[in-house]
């Protein structure tokens, strides 16, 4: 999802706040946006379990997001505490998908306490760059939903990554510029987590994502309306993550 993860780019099926990331300026409302979505995420994950993250791993999960986003500690410590204050709030975790010009394929992944008001948002900025609000189904099929696993390329040799991620269960293992990417099976995915974190200690970045299984081209003219889409998702307090199957033909 979104963070000063030094390989964020702006491909197909990354989370919305990688999309963000690389907006020039703005960079005090980009980051307090970040915030406050990982924020909520924190919240919620500590109301639905354990406020002990080795005993919660979607609270581990969204601490170590936040720490990857350079969050005060105040801050991840008040998040987890509003958990109590916030006990009449009941957040779900909803998805809608979607299309967008192009016919683009959308995920997006929500935390919402008014389920109404997010699915009007979401219809509404859909329709206004030419999209629709699908039905549930309607885009999972251009999507593999899989755990992501990065971490840093050093020391590390390409064979060595590989015999770790096989060691692991994992589905697959990609060396990229930086660092190794291992892909497991969403319900694999903290079971080879913690194998891989024996071994390497650090972690990039870690998750669950909807990556996409093919992709649509549009020009750079097309682009920008695509982009403007996304950032009017973006700015929805109720939305956490986008993922999308657009192939990526400009750097922002």
């Amino acid at each position: 999802m979104e963070f000063d993860r030094k390989d964020f780019k702006s491909m197909a099926g990354h989370s919305h706040w990688a999309g963000i990331k690389h907006k020039k300026g703005r960079q005090d409302k980009i980051r307090s946006k970040i915030f406050s979505k990982i924020s909520r995420e924190i919240t919620v994950a500590a109301k639905l379990g354990s406020k002990d993250p080795q005993s919660n791993p979607r609270l581990r999960t969204a601490i170590e997001l936040a720490k990857d986003a350079n969050m005060p500690k105040d801050n991840i410590n008040r998040a987890i505490n509003k958990s109590e204050i916030d006990k009449e709030k009941n957040y779900e975790s909803l998805r809608y998908e979607g299309f967008g010009p192009k016919n683009i394929a959308l995920i997006i992944e929500t935390l919402t306490e008014n389920k109404n008001r997010t699915a009007g948002s979401i219809r509404t900025i859909l329709q206004k760059h030419g999209g629709n609000l699908g039905s549930s189904g309607s885009t999972t099929h251009y999507f593999d939903n899989c755990g992501i696993i990065q971490f840093a390329k050093q020391n590390i040799s390409d064979e060595q990554a590989l015999e770790l991620a096989i060691n692991a269960g994992s589905n697959d293992c990609v060396t990229l510029d930086n660092y190794h990417e291992i892909i497991t099976k969403k319900e694999d995915f903290y079971k080879v987590k913690n194998t891989i974190i024996n071994s390497v200690k650090t972690l990039i970045y870690s998750g669950i994502e909807w990556r996409p299984n093919n992709f649509i081209d549009i020009s750079k003219e097309e682009s920008t309306d695509f982009e403007n889409m996304l950032e009017q998702l973006h700015e929805d307090d109720d939305i956490q993550k986008v993922f999308h199957n657009c192939k990526p033909v400009w750097r922002v």
